[in-house]
């Protein structure tokens, strides 16, 4: 019997975290019960993938069930630590779900804007023009959320290859969008999160000199996979002419995410905490503009799916009896990258802030890119297979993406070996060596 790709990863999950009350919680080998059923829903969703919601849905129930009636939640016990345990994650959840839903009717106004459709005079002809939309995808991550460049790249991509597109270009568009988002504080929610508890926005841009790397690296191959696969479009559709309506959409909704999410962080950043702003903003802007040009509702139910399957993942991993990481390292952050693409690397980034003591450039790319390693390691991996459902195979996505797995330890030890690490207290600034303070900070 084949390994399976998933079980290796869970297998080192299990040493890299330290389990809260590990005494009074039943278990195995010193890990609690709570995890393994976690594993086992990890391991369905890798081995049924056709049938992925029922399975997150329903491991989400028997965790609860198990924990309110046997172990507890981190908030108390009974139906007292479960609302007390809901409180805590509902704007995580309500977010993910405003921003699911938002951006699969923004990629449908922007496909339907024909815009991708005079892309092919813009790009070259040969592998190479796979390579430019990768970057493209990369560069707009940086100042949009990741989930909405991945979903725009994803209609890019399905014009320019008739929708014909490998499994390996589908994870190199998320891994694109998750690295882009690694190094810029409105790019990723982990990078946001850092910037909220105190960090130095440009302690977190040392994480494009790993992005760019592993982008130089899994771009060409995926590039290359996908002109093997289906040559890009050479010549624009005929009769094409964009649609500025929807492109105005578009930008207003794009321009709304981004104007929310910078104005509380530089105002009251605990709203963030409180309400879920950045969905309800992207939600608010599609209703506003929907007499200018209707969004296509019919999506809706599909993106609600894929939504609720990541919900269902991301409320697992919030009901995880994780006490702390392990000691502040880059061995630890290598670690946390792999660990990112089965376990929400939001509760993780905040086990770190709270540890404190990372480099939080390492960190801001090992958890931000590490979750394209698999497709429901990120949130944008998830949307993208809403688009492309081929994508909703484990193996499938490991096979044909694992250049990602190796660029992202490939530019991690570029990064390593140019600016070193250096962890330190989220709330001052680092003290380096003067030959090394210019290159870092």
């Amino acid at each position: 019997m084949k390994s399976n790709p998933l079980f290796a990863a869970l297998l080192s999950l299990a040493p890299a975290l330290s389990w809260a009350e590990v005494s009074s919680r039943p278990g195995l080998a010193g890990i609690p019960l709570d995890f393994m059923l976690f594993a086992v829903v990890l391991l369905g969703v890798a081995m049924f993938h056709h049938h992925t919601l029922k399975v997150a849905l329903g491991g989400a129930l028997v965790i609860t069930l198990y924990q309110l009636t046997v172990t507890g939640f981190k908030a108390g016990a009974g139906w007292t630590g479960l609302a007390g345990q809901f409180g805590h994650e509902w704007v995580t959840l309500a977010n993910l779900l405003g921003l699911l839903l938002g951006f699969a009717l923004l990629a449908d106004h922007f496909e339907k804007s024909r815009l991708p459709e005079l892309l092919p005079n813009w790009l070259p002809d040969d592998w190479t023009g796979g390579f430019v939309l990768l970057v493209g995808v990369f560069v707009m991550s940086s100042f949009l959320d990741n989930i909405a460049a991945a979903m725009i790249g994803g209609s890019m991509a399905g014009v320019l290859y008739k929708r014909r597109l490998h499994i390996g270009y589908l994870a190199a568009i998320v891994a694109a969008s998750n690295a882009g988002g690694a190094g810029s504080v409105v790019g990723d929610t982990t990078t946001t999160m850092m910037w909220i508890a105190g960090a130095n926005p440009l302690w977190v841009l040392e994480a494009y000199v790993g992005g760019l790397v592993a982008l130089a690296f899994f771009g060409v191959f995926a590039a290359r996979q996908q002109h093997a696969w289906q040559p890009i479009q050479r010549d624009d559709s005929p009769g094409a002419k964009v649609e500025p309506g929807r492109l105005f959409v578009v930008a207003v909704i794009l321009l709304a995410a981004i104007a929310a999410n910078l104005w509380f962080n530089l105002r009251d950043p605990s709203v963030l905490d409180r309400f879920p702003v950045i969905g309800a903003a992207v939600i608010a802007a599609l209703l506003i503009t929907a007499p200018l040009r209707a969004p296509t509702w019919s999506l809706l139910p599909g993106a609600f799916k894929g939504s609720m399957f990541l919900l269902g993942l991301v409320w697992c991993a919030s009901l995880m009896p994780v006490d702390h990481l392990p000691a502040p390292s880059w061995p630890t952050a290598l670690g946390l990258g792999f660990v990112s693409a089965v376990f929400d690397n939001i509760p993780l980034t905040a086990l770190a802030i709270r540890q404190d003591g990372f480099d939080w450039g390492f960190l801001a790319y090992a958890v931000g890119f590490g979750g394209s390693m698999i497709w429901f390691g990120s949130s944008a991996g998830v949307a993208l297979a809403g688009m492309y459902p081929e994508a909703r195979s484990v193996v499938a996505w490991v096979r044909g993406g694992w250049h990602v797995a190796v660029g992202y330890v490939l530019g991690f030890f570029v990064m390593l070996a140019l600016l070193g690490w250096h962890g330190h207290p989220i709330k001052a600034v680092p003290a380096l060596p003067a030959s090394t303070a210019a290159v870092t900070r």
